[in-house]
């Protein structure tokens, strides 16, 4: 068996595909790149049998066979080929042969027959989005997915179409995000994707491109079809929590900011914490006024910008990270923040749009 293809081609979708190929597994196989060959067309699939990534490339060549390799040794080696072509050559006792000009490499490959066969979806059960608006909505809602194993659903996000409206939604039992987009289906449908394969799908997702993702769905499983790329996911079984009754429909405080002042004044702070050194941000929001101290055993700031209040005077605490985390997904000049007291979760809101909400507990103050 034996191809020539384009090197930064091969070396791209080697990169992109080996990212679903297991770093240590009780099967070999899962740690290598299954490349099968059908004449010029070259299929290179990735799988640990919870997230694969298949994509097919162009290549000159009338044969067929398929082989498995070390997904970071032909990385590696593709990588630092001297020449714009590479020549893959596979012997009948599974050595492959590399080269480029002067420089060849020999490597042991594997039977493809040890290879697991990656899910079918049914191809009825899908709908379309444009890839800018996906990659947006995982952007503004990964960062509140639990990364602790205590409650399994929660290490996936929710996605929930009904009646022509998408929600996708994240919480950790601190804070909670839901991004909203109209979408073209008469379909419903409501499942869990796990985080890790969002964070995969993300890094292939171009918002400059007019091209839709395709998301098929079954029982168990889904397909995110990206520009040539296919994402398989395992789906997270259980019910999600009832997200939509955490929200609260009124507010007694509502404070307007500017969205860059607010992240600026956060940032002040958040230089006197870490993961060993941990304190609250008390805000004091009064007389057209945000205060905010914080002090640690690195040392103490106080600092205050200016916004817009309506409703009586609050103090709160927060979690730092929690707070900036959203703020810096969101892309409106000003937010709104609407509160129900010092014990109670804030609401975050950009204040031109409502496709974005976003809920934060507070941390208990001590008194000062």
């Amino acid at each position: 068996m034996k191809l020539i293809c384009n090197k930064q081609t091969l070396y791209e979708a080697v990169i992109n595909v080996s990212k679903a190929a297991s770093d240590k597994s009780a099967i070999p196989a899962l740690e290598g790149i299954k490349m099968k060959l059908q004449n010029n067309i070259l299929e290179l699939t990735g799988y640990d049998l919870e997230i694969g990534i298949r994509t097919e490339i162009s290549v000159r060549s009338e044969d067929i066979g398929e082989f498995i390799v070390n997904s970071r040794l032909l990385a590696d080696i593709i990588k630092r080929m001297p020449t714009e072509d590479v020549l893959i050559e596979v012997s009948s006792n599974m050595q492959v042969k590399i080269s480029g000009g002067v420089t060849e490499y020999t490597v042991s490959a594997m039977s493809a027959e040890e290879y697991p066969e990656l899910p079918e979806a049914d191809s009825e059960e899908k709908f379309a989005i444009s890839q800018g608006i996906l990659k947006d909505m995982i952007r503004q809602t990964i960062f509140a997915v639990a990364v602790v194993d205590t409650k399994p659903i929660l290490k996936g996000e929710l996605f929930e179409i009904q009646n022509g409206v998408f929600n996708m939604v994240s919480l950790d039992g601190y804070r909670l995000a839901v991004r909203t987009e109209n979408i073209n289906t008469t379909n419903d449908f409501k499942f869990v994707v796990p985080s890790n394969a969002l964070r995969e799908v993300i890094k292939l997702l171009n918002e400059e491109d007019d091209e839709n993702c395709i998301v098929y769905i079954s029982k168990k499983h889904i397909i995110f079809d990206i520009s040539g790329y296919l994402v398989y996911s395992r789906l997270i079984e259980g019910e999600f929590h009832n997200y939509k009754g955490s929200i609260p429909k009124t507010s007694n405080t509502e404070v307007i900011v500017n969205t860059k002042d607010l992240i600026d004044c956060l940032e002040r702070a958040s230089l006197l914490i870490n993961e060993r050194v941990k304190s609250p941000v008390r805000c004091i929001f009064d007389n057209g006024q945000l205060n905010l101290s914080c002090s640690t055993s690195i040392g103490k700031i106080s600092d205050e910008i200016s916004v817009d209040i309506t409703g009586p005077m609050i103090e709160i605490g927060f979690n730092c990270k929690f707070l900036l985390d959203p703020l810096k997904t969101i892309t409106d000049d000003k937010v709104k923040l609407q509160m129900n007291g010092g014990n109670l979760p804030m609401k975050i809101v950009p204040l031109n749009s409502e496709n974005y909400t976003f809920l934060v507990l507070p941390v208990r103050l001590k008194n000062e």
